[in-house]
């Protein structure tokens, strides 16, 4: 059985920073953040059919000209309206949950590298840990707002849909399998 560990936590806190450590120590991290990516252009039609109608009342195009899907669009999207979030994460989670048991199932030291794995509970039962990484508000802000280059009202927007991610893990995992790690 393999070894695996969840490194999670809100945006911009350094969850990829403290993944990095862990495979200087022979873990093999997969970012789930990466896998959705992939997943929204496999299901790309499905999302449009279902996002088009809200995406034209808000004048937001989702697609790029060359037809992929504008991932920063689409988020402004969903985390304007938390009812839309649900209905793209029931399309792309069954991917991603089948895309890292296949990795958990090839790595016998595990990472997922996962802000909301707590909304997969099928992938939360693999993890022996959880890493919870954490960061002062305008450090991860300044971070975020520097890598992502979003404005910062989506920032908030997203940081807020964030606020209680602590406590959804505290709700399914043991408080002794719990790790917080202050970056």
């Amino acid at each position: 059985m393999a070894e695996v560990i969840a490194v999670t936590g809100p945006m911009a806190a350094g969850k990829n920073y403290i993944c990095s450590q862990l495979e200087k120590e022979g873990w093999s991290c997969v970012d789930a953040d990466i896998l959705v990516h992939e997943a929204i252009e496999l299901v790309k039609d499905k999302i449009l059919a279902k996002f088009i109608p809200f995406a034209e009342q808000q004048h937001i195009k989702l697609t790029h000209p060359d037809g992929t899907i504008n991932r920063k669009a689409l988020g402004e999207l969903l985390f304007s309206f938390p009812e839309l979030l649900n209905i793209q994460e029931s399309i792309v989670y069954p991917i991603i949950i089948k895309q890292i048991e296949e990795f958990i199932a090839t790595h016998p030291k595990a990472v997922i590298n996962a802000t909301v794995l707590y909304k997969t509970p099928e992938l939360l039962t693999h993890c022996q840990k959880v890493l919870f990484v954490t960061a002062p508000f305008f450090k991860r802000l300044t971070r975020a707002h520097k890598r992502d280059k979003l404005p910062y009202t989506q920032l908030f927007r997203r940081f807020y849909a964030q606020r209680n991610l602590l406590k959804e893990y505290q709700k399914l995992v043991p408080k002794e399998n719990i790790e917080i790690i202050k970056n």
